[in-house]
């Protein structure tokens, strides 16, 4: 793999994710109680032998650069790097911002025009999934591919939602439909049993070939195609167009995948993790997920009954709580006789000082965390969080929606740094 770069895309506003992305960028995002949505395609690449990087950021990218920066250092002897390529004003380029993930990489072409650099992988910076890039490298160089996409079956419920793809016998991408509704666009790209067994799909209720997002090109292709053309987009517009001028051949994975996308989509991945048998197992000793290492005390528990959830390092849970399939981030502070149930805590930053806990003049305000007798129930609390004593906040009986809690997806999401006095219920 020392003749590939990976380039991966971070710099959407992330707007669905509102507002999980009102102060940091979509990949920037904490999930899995410890970890950023940064660290799973950074993972996959040096799981995979991949160890030269870039980040392609735009919005609200500083707590991205930081994490990054304290988490992805390699010892000299590699010679590997995870580098930022954020929006900057060039000689060349001018002063325009990236318009679409192509165009991203189009303002950055000169940094993968290096000696020995021969393929160019294209990542998303918010997607859930583990995979091997050498075996995409394989079919990429086995079927000697101008493009090589990751794909995956789906179902027809599926397959309204996901670019779809046709495939020919011999696994060339031979035609593209984005997000196919309607019963004969369907059939267009449904794949029939014998085409599903060729290519090692077993499971008929998957008749569709779904796209993920992640490309594996030429680096000439790359850049024939992006200073040939002004397309924006790699998925609307890259991508189709290479199939009808370029050779495109599909790689088949069939583990777990997920786009997070959305609130919805964000929320139940991560309590996903929570289950006895998750579909993406933190837990893999031969393929882990890296971060940032912290300095944390171990989390300490005081008569606490906690139940098919992930409790972060350096938790205080008070006596008498109860937490069920639930995450709770880093230094998450939860009072006496709380109940969490069905919910995502992201953490705090800090911890309160000594002074503001126990000081002659302790603060009026809620100290960090979850404060005695409160309920959060099928919510989000975004980091740094203050939720005073007896409060409730709650998917099913809320009773308002204000400036620091936001209702999206039918899920509370109580904004970062949010202050929540005694006895509010939302």
């Amino acid at each position: 793999m020392r003749n590939v770069i990976a380039v991966v895309l971070g710099g959407g506003r992330g707007t669905r994710l509102f507002p999980l992305t009102k102060f940091r960028s979509k990949p920037a995002v904490p999930f899995g109680g410890k970890y950023r949505l940064i660290d799973i395609p950074l993972s996959n690449c040096i799981n995979s032998e991949l160890n030269r990087v870039f980040v392609v950021t735009q919005f609200l990218s500083v707590s991205l650069h930081r994490h990054i920066r304290e988490s992805y250092r390699f010892d000299t002897f590699r010679g590997g790097f995870v580098e930022i390529l954020a929006a900057q004003q060039t000689m060349d380029q001018g002063t325009d911002w990236y318009e679409g993930t192509a165009d991203a990489v189009r303002k950055n072409l000169r940094y993968f025009q290096q000696s020995g650099v021969e393929h160019v992988l294209i990542l998303s910076g918010d997607q859930l999934y583990r995979m091997d890039f050498r075996q995409m490298y394989e079919t990429h160089q086995r079927t000697g591919a101008d493009v090589t996409i990751a794909a995956k079956p789906v179902s027809q419920e599926q397959a309204s939602s996901l670019g779809i793809m046709r495939v020919d016998n011999s696994g060339r991408v031979v035609g593209f439909l984005e997000k196919p509704q309607s019963d004969r666009d369907l059939n267009l790209v449904r794949m029939d049993h014998q085409s599903l067994e060729r290519h090692g799909i077993l499971n008929q209720n998957r008749p569709f070939i779904a796209s993920m997002g992640i490309y594996l090109f030429k680096c000439q292709t790359l850049l024939d195609v992006l200073t040939k053309t002004d397309y924006q987009d790699f998925g609307k517009e890259v991508f189709p167009a290479s199939i009808r001028s370029r050779y495109v051949h599909f790689h088949s994975f069939d583990g777990y995948w997920e786009d997070i996308g959305t609130v919805r989509a964000y929320y139940e991945a991560n309590l996903s993790l929570a289950r006895a048998e998750p579909p993406f197992d933190l837990a893999m000793g031969e393929s882990p997920v890296y971060t940032r290492a912290r300095y944390l005390p171990p989390t300490r528990f005081s008569g606490a009954s906690i139940s098919g959830s992930l409790i972060a390092d350096g938790c205080f849970v008070g006596k008498g709580t109860t937490i069920e399939n639930s995450i709770i981030g880093l230094r998450s502070v939860i009072g006496d006789n709380v109940t969490i149930r069905d919910s995502v805590l992201l953490g705090a930053d800090e911890y309160d000082s000594g002074k503001e806990k126990y000081g002659a003049h302790a603060s009026s305000r809620p100290l960090l965390g979850i404060g005695d007798g409160s309920v959060v129930e099928g919510a989000i609390i975004d980091k740094n969080c203050r939720i005073g004593r007896n409060c409730m906040v709650s998917s099913v009986d809320r009773h308002s929606v204000t400036e620091w809690c936001t209702l999206v997806d039918g899920i509370p999401v109580v904004v970062k740094n949010s202050i929540v006095p005694d006895g509010q219920r939302v």
